[in-house]
């Protein structure tokens, strides 16, 4: 019987947050001979009643209280560090927003099948999202094609396991070997990227990190166009854009330049300086890159 540990940080979705743990336990029910599963929620001072309808609805569930300013990769590591104390096989890192399949741990139990039998060890195995409206890709795996210009390719699911070198944690499985090796979340990262971060280091220690076969989930990409006003605002306004870890998060950006990519870096502290001072002439250079 192998032990899985769901990892979920919430703030004010409060349905969006019972959605997903009904579907994680719905999930949970099509493998319950093979996989047990212990969920760990981080609430990072929701006023919603987020953790007191969770506590009601879904009372197995282990509650963490945050410090109100943890944002994704804060909570997260907050959940993970609490579940990593009892040394569960794998931990799955998951979205709040992100609408599950049924059969998603019926995938990861292939997932690691396959990983164990093909590379003799544990990975990361990620799960692509859709649009629930278009079907469009959304979130998932993708590869590198140019490291000077941070150039990618988000992957579509072929039915087959595809290697990757970033990936999304909106559907993020980790092998307990993989923890073992490279730890959890790194420090350096408030909000987004620190995702990126973890499947990189995966990929310097030449740890497998595929993309599973098929769609695992639902997932909108609600990012909104961060430059639609931007070219409009002024510089103490786009300044603070530019800080924001739910803006630009410029910290968190230069912190995986420098341990992935350092040569980017320069690139990085100008293209910033570019946006900041003349922000439709670096729009209008992005364009035509």
């Amino acid at each position: 019987m192998k032990t899985l540990a769901v990892l979920l940080t919430c703030f004010n979705r409060k349905e969006k947050t019972l959605s997903a743990l009904s579907k994680v336990y719905k999930a949970s029910a099509k493998v319950e001979s093979e996989l047990t599963i212990s969920v760990y929620l981080t609430d990072d001072g929701s006023t919603d009643g987020t953790a007191d309808a969770v506590r009601k609805t879904f009372p197995k569930v282990i509650i963490l209280k945050g410090t109100g300013d943890l944002f994704w990769a804060g909570g997260m590591k907050m959940s993970w560090r609490a579940a990593k104390k009892q040394n569960f096989d794998a931990y799955l890192l998951l979205n709040d927003d992100t609408d599950i399949v049924e059969e998603l741990f019926k995938e990861y139990l292939k997932a690691d099948e396959y990983c164990q039998t093909t590379y003799t060890t544990g990975g990361v195995y990620l799960g692509a999202t859709q649009d629930p409206d278009t079907k469009k890709l959304t979130y998932g795996g993708a590869k590198l094609t140019n490291k000077w210009t941070f150039k990618y390719n988000l992957l579509e699911p072929n039915n087959s396991y595809q290697n990757c070198e970033l990936g999304n944690a909106n559907i993020m499985f980790v092998s307990n070997e993989v923890v073992e090796q490279i730890g959890i979340l790194s420090e350096g990262y408030k909000h987004g990227v620190a995702d990126y971060d973890y499947t990189l280091k995966a990929v310097k220690k030449k740890i497998p990190v595929l993309l599973m076969p098929t769609y695992l989930g639902f997932c909108k990409n609600d990012h909104s166009n961060i430059y639609d006003k931007f070219t409009n605002s002024s510089f103490k306004q786009r300044l603070a854009i530019l800080k924001n870890p739910l803006g630009l998060d410029f910290s968190s950006n230069l912190n995986l330049m420098k341990r992935h990519f350092p040569l980017r870096v320069p690139m990085v502290v100008f293209s910033s300086l570019l946006k900041l001072i003349f922000p439709q002439l670096y729009i209008n250079l992005s364009k035509n890159r």
